[in-house]
């Protein structure tokens, strides 16, 4: 039981932490698209400035979770995708250099440079998340001793490629419609707009990507055991059309919150199709890591819940009393970096 709750809670963080950090990393990769003007550039900077940091909190989380609750998982899937994974933290160091950094040289070419490393930083994690779900999702080939056996480029296959496009996409998205809600004038209508455009794009590939998941992955397997849980797939499907609906009416709320719950479902319908693997194994599914040969002691795990109860609600409510102080709307006082 205590193996089960903690599976859905390692699901739900790794949820959230896309859900919250995908809108700052997506809005990163598409400022070339949206910022025309320096006062363009600071103001998204600053649209990210106090949340990105606390955001990627929840990454931290996820990891420390698989760690101590399935601490084989996390020690199959950090050397097996170890090469990715250095990449993904790289990345992130990258760009929080520069938030830092931007704003303290002068020089145009310098400014260029940080502006570039945001845009890198920002893209690959969107890309090296996707293919690594999407691979998870599959399986991965990892022998009975739990040896990865591949490199990097055995997770670049059709079906861990449409994975990274979708959550790039899905980032993309949700980082247009957070700007949207901070700016207004040419800026919020650019950000508007390019949500818009991006849009028949991001339900070409969801759509791609769930035809994909009945061909090359078993997530199928649990919904059509227990069809009552396909009502889970209507959440999403509703969600993404009421991000379109709600860009025409120009409701960015409305729009961002319905794109954090297209986020959060999408994770959830592949975490519960994945049940009870943590990480199936493409070779044998016998030499799968699943929650029953890799979960830490009952002792452990009733302890970690208890401090999760405890502190999971203080987290969420910190979440929530900084977005609600600082997700006004950008002013020129407002403007750093």
């Amino acid at each position: 039981m205590l193996e089960t709750i903690w599976f859905l809670l390692w699901g739900v963080l790794w949820a959230v932490y896309f859900m919250l950090d995908g809108y700052d990393l997506g809005l990163g990769s598409v400022m070339p698209f949206l910022a025309k003007s320096e006062k363009d550039k600071k103001t998204i900077y600053n649209s990210m400035g106090p949340f990105w940091d606390g955001n990627e909190v929840w990454l931290v989380t996820a990891g420390g979770v698989t760690f101590a609750a399935f601490p084989k998982a996390y020690a199959v899937m950090f050397s097996g995708l170890y090469t990715a994974l250095m990449l993904l933290l790289m990345a992130l160091i990258l760009r929080g250099v520069a938030f830092e950094f931007r704003g303290l040289v002068e020089s145009d070419w310098s400014r260029k440079f940080w502006d570039g490393a945001m845009v890198v930083g920002s893209a690959l994690p969107g890309l090296l998340l996707g293919v690594a779900f999407a691979n998870i999702f599959q399986g991965i080939p990892i022998n009975a001793e739990g040896v990865f056996q591949g490199g990097l480029l055995t997770l670049l296959n059709p079906y861990g490629l449409a994975g990274g496009v979708l959550f790039v996409l899905l980032f993309a998205i949700h980082g247009c419609l957070w700007l949207a809600v901070r700016t207004t004038g040419d800026l919020n209508a650019r950000a508007g707009n390019l949500a818009a455009a991006i849009w028949p794009f991001l339900v070409a590939v969801y759509a791609a990507f769930l035809a994909l998941t009945g061909l090359y992955t078993k997530l199928l397997s649990n919904y059509l055991t227990n069809p009552i849980l396909l009502l889970i797939l209507l959440i999403p499907i509703f969600a993404i059309v009421m991000v379109r609906t709600y860009i025409s009416t120009q409701k960015w709320w409305l729009a961002w919150t319905c794109s954090a719950a297209l986020i959060f479902s999408t994770t959830m319908f592949g975490i519960i199709g994945l049940f009870p693997a943590l990480l199936p194994s493409s070779i044998n599914p016998a030499f799968s890591i699943t929650i029953h040969n890799a979960a830490s002691s009952q002792l452990t795990l009733k302890i970690m819940l208890t401090v999760a109860l405890t502190m999971v609600p203080l987290v969420i409510a910190y979440q929530f009393w900084m977005h609600k102080i600082f997700a006004t709307k950008i002013t020129d006082e407002d403007i750093g970096y």
